[in-house]
């Protein structure tokens, strides 16, 4: 055996390199089966992000079909979702430098389908029996907020029919399988989509419109997502009116009662089979023969499972993945998405007969002997108001190295973004990147994250900046009292609402030492004037209407309390970014450094919200590294490039 080598916790040597995170690193969206063959789209670092539309067919080969420049991502809502649809041997998608639906076949150039201009599609779902696609639009023609609607594209002319418009929003058109019914989902200010929305169904007319639609379930207070027909022309869909997005079902169309009386509960109990609608085309079951394929998610993990559609009893598929993100059914195949604590988002076939997964393309190349894995720990902890909150704890784990005697390790809280959202417990090279070189990690599902049902989801409704910081907080010094970290050395970071939490933790709390903001929130006032059109209320249900309740929101910005701060904070933005624009990281920079504390801010061309290029990516880690080891007294073992930090003589 070899000899251990002694450091301080985050001094320690690792192969978890950013070199080795970004080499070949991907993200997965949008995977879809037809026929034999497979089709996702890939978010490739080493492209600069460029999201590209790949088919495996089935012999297993795997083709781009979408070359360079194009990209394939809808603006629409700015995060965008269901980009592209397949039918026989084309794909239809929307390129994003200019938002035009063009059609894709193998080895051949894309062709543009729709004309330059102000609308933006998204939700592509293929109208076989019209030879059309609908989708949504989103309408920026005129000044202010855009118009959203649903509407048809013709597949040869690229002529465009409004099909259904009056509501803020929509999504989720989904056609009945002899084409003959449409159904959809609408909302309206100021709910967003898992808070309230509407299921519409209607009949085609001759025309190609749909006729007279009919409500069928929703409103203000239950959310309803994923309306799909089941092969016997059965209208299902997820909803929550009991407090869990449990699974329904509703007569077909056409036959005499059908509407909302006709509705049955297929499976309900305390877990949740849907999702918060961030982007579109999400789905968590569908139908496979005689039986439906659902996703469920029971204490914040998600599994796979069968749901028989007329007793409605499930049965658990046991499978390799800890976590089951999508699915597609092929003719013979079924397709999954998902990862575990031992390993990365992956792609794979799985086999029904033997519930093996035959892993095909992965997004990370990172792997980690067992030796060196860090795996979640489950933990729940007291927090304010009497209310538990819930974590996945991660110990430092390097086998080549040891801390001196009596030394306890550095936490890094992470607060995830939505904040409507939630953390998982598969691996995460990032996470692994921290708990190799001698990091304690506290990965917080705080309240209002989803998973654990409406009520805990609910809980941050008003309490936005108030519940989420209670939590990462009470978090941290739960693991002080266990005396698993030491609370000398505390530090919360997070991205977008996760960056507004941890300023916050940092502003109004004096529990963490140092803390990183990834294009964070600081100043929700111009938040709410200043956003796109899908979040331009959310903050009603987080905070309180505006401007009525502005106070509070100047009593919950971290910019105004400046005064309270007193430890140094790293930032890092993308200046394209739309979602939160730059000018919310730069005022909080030029408030510390007026206050002479240490304060370092690394601003990236090209970049948006979430950073997706591979030089970025890299960056931002070791620069986070290294500021972590000038605050906190240690030398990084990597060589890394030192990161200029304001108010403490930088680099």
């Amino acid at each position: 055996m070899s000899a251990i080598n002694v450091a301080g916790y985050g001094a320690w040597g690792s192969p978890v390199t950013t070199d080795v995170m970004v080499a070949g690193g991907v993200r997965f969206a949008g995977l879809v089966a037809e026929g034999a063959n497979c089709y996702w789209v890939e978010g490739r670092a080493s492209e600069g992000g460029r999201n590209v539309l790949v088919r495996r067919d089935a012999s297993g080969v795997q083709q781009d079909l979408t070359p360079s420049p194009y990209n394939v991502r809808t603006r629409v809502h700015e995060y965008g979702g269901g980009a592209f649809a397949v039918h026989e041997d084309s794909a239809w998608f929307v390129n994003f430098d200019d938002q035009r639906i063009y059609r894709a076949t193998a080895g051949g150039e894309p062709v543009a389908l729709t004309q330059a201009g102000k609308l933006r599609y998204a939700n592509l779902t293929v109208d076989a029996t019209r030879g059309r696609l609908i989708c949504v639009v989103e309408d920026h023609a005129a000044d202010g907020e855009p118009e959203n609607f649903l509407a048809a594209i013709d597949m040869v002319s690229g002529e465009l029919c409004r099909l259904a418009s009056g509501h803020d929003f929509y999504s989720s058109p989904a056609l009945s399988p002899d084409g003959r019914w449409v159904a959809w989902l609408t909302w309206d200010h100021p709910r967003m989509p898992w808070d309230g929305t509407d299921l519409w169904v209607a009949e085609f007319a001759a025309s190609g419109a749909p006729e007279e639609p009919k409500w069928i379930a929703g409103g203000a207070t239950v959310s309803v997502f994923q309306p799909a027909f089941s092969p016997s022309g059965e209208l299902f869909f997820v909803a929550d009116p009991d407090g869990w997005w449990n699974l329904y079902a509703c007569a077909p169309p056409g036959v005499p009662g059908a509407g909302p009386g006709a509705v049955r509960a297929v499976h309900v109990g305390p877990r949740e089979l849907g999702r918060p609608q961030w982007a579109f085309g999400m789905r968590c079951y569908g139908f496979y023969e005689e039986r439906i394929l659902a996703t469920f998610c029971e204490a914040g993990t998600w599994r796979l499972s069968w749901i028989d559609p007329a007793s409605g009893s499930m049965e658990a598929i046991d499978t390799a993945f800890g976590e089951i993100d999508a699915f597609a059914f092929g003719d013979s195949d079924i397709y999954v998405l998902g990862g575990g604590p031992d390993r990365a988002v992956a792609l794979a076939r799985l086999d029904l007969d033997t519930s093996e997964l035959q892993i095909f393309r992965v997004s990370s190349t990172v792997t980690l002997e067992p030796e060196w894995l860090s795996v979640a720990e489950p933990i729940t902890f007291p927090t304010s108001e009497g209310d538990e909150a819930h974590g996945y704890f991660y110990a430092p784990r390097n086998p080549q190295w040891a801390a001196p005697k009596g030394e306890r390790p550095p936490l890094i809280v992470i607060g995830h973004g939505g904040p409507t959202g939630a953390t998982s417990t598969t691996f995460s090279p990032a996470i692994q990147y921290w708990t190799t070189r001698g990091f304690a990690v506290l990965d917080v599902n705080y309240r209002g994250s989803t998973g654990y049902g409406r009520a805990y989801r609910d809980r941050l409704k008003g309490q936005w900046g108030v519940f989420d910081v209670a939590d990462c907080v009470h978090g941290a010094r739960a693991l002080v009292e266990r005396g698993q970290v030491d609370g000398a050395r505390l530090t919360i970071r997070g991205g977008s609402a996760g960056g507004y939490t941890a300023l916050a933790a940092l502003v109004f709390h004096e529990t963490f030492t140092a803390g990183a903001s990834y294009y964070g929130i600081s100043e929700l006032e111009a938040l709410a004037r200043d956003t796109h059109k899908f979040e331009s209320r959310y903050l009603d249900q987080l905070i309180g209407p505006y401007p009525e309740t502005r106070a509070r929101y100047r009593a919950r910005s971290p910019i105004h309390h400046t005064d309270r701060l007193s430890c140094p904070v790293i930032f890092f933005q993308g200046l394209e970014d739309k979602v939160v624009p730059p000018n919310q990281a730069e005022m909080m920079v030029q408030a510390l450094k007026s206050k002479g504390l240490p304060v370092a801010y690394l601003p990236f061309e090209g970049e948006q919200h979430g950073f997706r290029a591979a030089a970025t990516i890299k960056r931002t880690l070791e620069a986070e590294l290294d500021f972590y080891g000038r605050i906190f007294g240690f030398s990084p073992a990597d060589d890394i490039e030192p990161v200029r930090i304001e108010g403490l003589g930088g680099a």
